[in-house]
C-alpha cells in the first residue's frame, strides 16, 4: 500500500470536487450524521486559542451546540476555558470523536493516540487527507471521515448555517433534534 497525505485546499465532504468522494473512504451523509447523532465527545486535536483559526470558530460552534469539546494542542494551557491536553493519551474520559485541524502528514501518530484510547471516529477536518492513516484506523475498528468540516455538516443536518447568514435552502422552520 502507497502512503497518500494530501492537502486540498477549499474542499470538502459537501462539495463533489473532493478526491476522498472517489474514494473508498468515502462517507455518506447518512454516516456522518448518525456520527454526530451518536457523539457526546469530541477531541480537537491542534485547537487553537486563536480566535481566527477555524478551529477556534469550529470548538465554540460545537459546544453551543451542546457537545463536550477537549482541546489537545500542546502548545496551549487552555482553550476556551477548557484545560488542553498535550496529547489524546492524557485524556481519562471516553472520546467519540477525534477531530484532527493538522497537516496530512501529522494524521498517522494521531490515529495510533485514537486507537489507544478507543475513540469511535476519527474526524479530518477540510483539507486532511491521509489514506494510509484512515486504512489504519479502519483496520481497528475505528470510522473515518476525511475532508469535511465537523461544524460545517452539523450545521447542514441540524440547521445551524442559518446562524452565520447562509441560505440553507431549507424550506421547514423545524430543526432537527440530535
Amino acid at each position: 500500500m502507497t502512503t497518500k497525505a494530501t492537502s486540498i485546499v477549499g474542499t470538502g465532504a459537501v462539495s463533489s470536487n473532493s478526491p476522498v468522494t472517489r474514494s473508498p473512504y468515502a462517507t455518506t451523509s447518512f454516516d456522518r450524521l448518525r456520527i454526530l447523532q451518536n457523539a457526546k465527545t469530541i477531541a480537537m486535536v491542534g485547537l487553537s486559542s486563536n480566535p481566527f483559526r477555524p478551529s477556534h470558530f469550529a470548538a465554540i460552534y460545537m459546544l453551543s451546540e451542546g457537545y463536550n469539546v477537549i482541546p489537545v494542542n500542546p502548545r496551549e494551557q487552555e482553550v476556551l476555558g477548557r484545560r488542553s491536553f498535550a496529547s489524546l493519551r492524557e485524556i481519562e474520559e471516553p472520546i467519540d470523536i477525534v477531530d484532527i485541524f493538522r497537516d496530512p502528514k501529522a494524521v498517522p501518530p494521531i490515529v495510533e493516540d485514537a486507537i489507544a484510547v478507543h475513540a469511535k471516529v476519527v474526524w479530518m477536518q477540510l483539507g486532511v487527507i491521509n489514506e494510509a492513516a484512515a486504512q489504519r484506523a479502519r483496520e481497528a475498528g475505528l470510522e473515518v471521515v476525511m475532508d469535511a468540516c465537523v461544524k460545517i455538516e452539523h450545521a447542514r443536518f441540524f440547521g445551524g448555517l442559518n446562524t452565520i447568514g447562509l441560505n440553507t435552502g431549507v424550506i421547514s422552520s423545524r430543526r432537527l433534534t440530535r
